[in-house]
């Protein structure tokens, strides 16, 4: 999951053009993550939660432990944070690399993950890339885009939504999904939840120094200009009649 400027935020820029001003923003997790949280959490309550663990992990500053500790409250079992250092890009390729070598070291304790579960894309980046980077670097299949999850013996099925119905698709554990908002209604946290997650463990990786940054390269960021809408009053009685037919003559109505 991913800690995101919250949804509907204004976002500035720094003067240097190389950050996002977050003085006056709010955080939150990205959307698409919230769903992928939920639905692991019905997955384990559905095959018996006291057999199987949510494990919820995140890249990001120390802060993004608010995003653990809530997703802790609604149904996350253990939680993660792969520190990511101030000053370097974080690229899709250093972040995957990040998490790939933080999910080794946590299956290395545990066995692995029958199911890794990814945002689609985050709400800030919109990049596609992170999930298919960690599952190829793991060597796990991977299917984005899903809106429907089961449990099989043999493994899992996807769903994925297309303009024709649905694609269905089977894979064998372990394996990954990118999940698409939508695919569930999260849950709200409990006040039992809430007192919980304060108490909870938050294991922390530092993989800084072995994430290996991509092609891409940041060169600035800028706030688009601002769209300026203005109304003309056509009048108030019949005489405006003539002016509404010379507008709908030009917009081709006519």
């Amino acid at each position: 999951m991913k800690r995101v400027p919250a949804v509907g935020s204004r976002i500035n820029v720094t003067t240097d053009g190389q950050q996002v001003d977050t003085a006056h923003l709010g955080f939150t997790t990205s959307p698409h993550e919230e769903c992928a949280v939920e639905e692991a959490a019905q997955i384990a309550e559905r095959l018996d939660g006291d057999d199987h663990t949510v494990v919820v992990l995140t890249l990001g500053p120390e802060e993004s432990t608010e995003q653990l500790r809530y997703a802790a409250s609604v149904g996350g079992t253990e939680l993660a944070l792969v520190v990511a250092e101030g000053g370097l890009d974080w690229d899709p390729q250093r972040t995957a690399t990040a998490i790939a070598k933080a999910v080794r070291e946590l299956e290395s304790d545990g066995g692995e993950f029958d199911l890794i579960l990814f945002g689609n894309e985050s709400a800030d980046g919109g990049n596609f890339q992170v999930g298919i980077r960690v599952a190829y670097t793991l060597g796990r299949p991977i299917v984005n885009g899903i809106k429907g999850i089961d449990v099989t013996e043999g493994g899992i099925v996807a769903r994925r939504e297309t303009d024709a119905g649905y694609e269905v698709y089977e894979l064998e554990t372990p394996c990954a999904l990118g999940v698409k908002e939508g695919i569930n209604l999260p849950r709200y946290p409990t006040m039992k939840g809430r007192l919980a997650s304060r108490k909870a463990q938050i294991a922390a990786f530092d993989c800084a120094g072995d994430a290996v940054a991509g092609g891409q390269a940041r060169q600035r960021l800028h706030r688009p200009p601002e769209r300026a809408s203005t109304t003309v009053m056509l009048g108030d009685s019949a005489a405006a009649a003539p002016a509404v037919v010379d507008l709908l003559d030009e917009l081709g109505v006519l």
